[in-house]
């Protein structure tokens, strides 16, 4: 069964996902630092680390939001860096950013479709999406376009949540996801659906060896799996 935010609807999953990130764009980087206690900075330094060593020059941020990633990004000193993202609301906040800290030079943030990605065959030098791929409507579609737009050789870098295994962090981090996030969430969001729809959402992703299997169906070869702070996330690379 599909998850989506809103269940009173027929809109399909990319409207409402529109939608909602439409809603919840100016306070969806205070909820992110808030309720993940900072550490999502970390994960984001950790995942673009891992593309140090191949030095990319053009950068595609695929579901790039306000643009955190894309900023992060910059740590690899790029040509440039593309952002796109199917929420005018998130791109509007990100270009605010980028146009304060002067760097509109070097990052782009424009409206795009993960699953119908508006660029040239062998356009870019690596790839990334931070918490994006659980909210494709079609994840093999999404995994494929990414695939065809990277260059031979190029890496892409995937920071998602996971679902942690080890016990007790496994039953202390479900309380907290499934009852405490929500609530703070959807109070300071004003939008009753968006924060249980990100418990829902992971609970649904295929995480672990099953999307090392999707980035393999789509055509990526050399993948990796890295769990970080006791499985709440990972990140995932893959080479075409």
């Amino acid at each position: 069964m599909e998850v989506v935010p809103y269940k009173n609807t027929t809109k399909g999953k990319k409207e409402q996902v529109a939608e909602m990130f439409n809603n919840i764009s100016r306070k969806y980087d205070f909820l992110n630092h808030f309720l993940s206690l900072g550490i999502d900075v970390y994960w984001r330094k950790k995942a673009i680390g891992m593309l140090s060593k191949s030095k990319p020059g053009r950068i595609l941020d695929i579901a790039t939001g306000t643009g955190d990633f894309a900023l992060m990004a910059l740590r690899l000193h790029p040509k440039e860096v593309i952002g796109i993202d199917i929420s005018d609301g998130m791109l509007e906040v990100g270009k605010e950013k980028i146009l304060k800290k002067g760097l509109e030079h070097v990052i782009r943030l424009e409206k795009g479709d993960s699953e119908n990605i508006h660029f040239e065959d062998n356009s870019f030098d690596a790839s990334i999406v931070a918490f994006g791929v659980r909210n494709f409507e079609n994840l093999e579609k999404g995994l494929k376009e990414i695939h065809r737009v990277l260059r031979p050789g190029a890496m892409f870098i995937v920071l998602e949540f996971s679902k942690p295994r080890i016990f007790p962090f496994k039953q202390i981090y479900a309380f907290y996801f499934k009852y405490i996030l929500p609530k703070i969430g959807n109070s300071i969001s004003k939008d009753t659906a968006a924060y249980s729809y990100l418990p829902e959402s992971v609970r649904a992703f295929p995480d672990g060896n099953e999307f090392i299997e999707k980035l393999k169906e789509a055509g990526f070869k050399n993948t990796t799996w890295k769990p970080l702070t006791f499985g709440i996330s990972s990140i995932y690379t893959g080479q075409k």
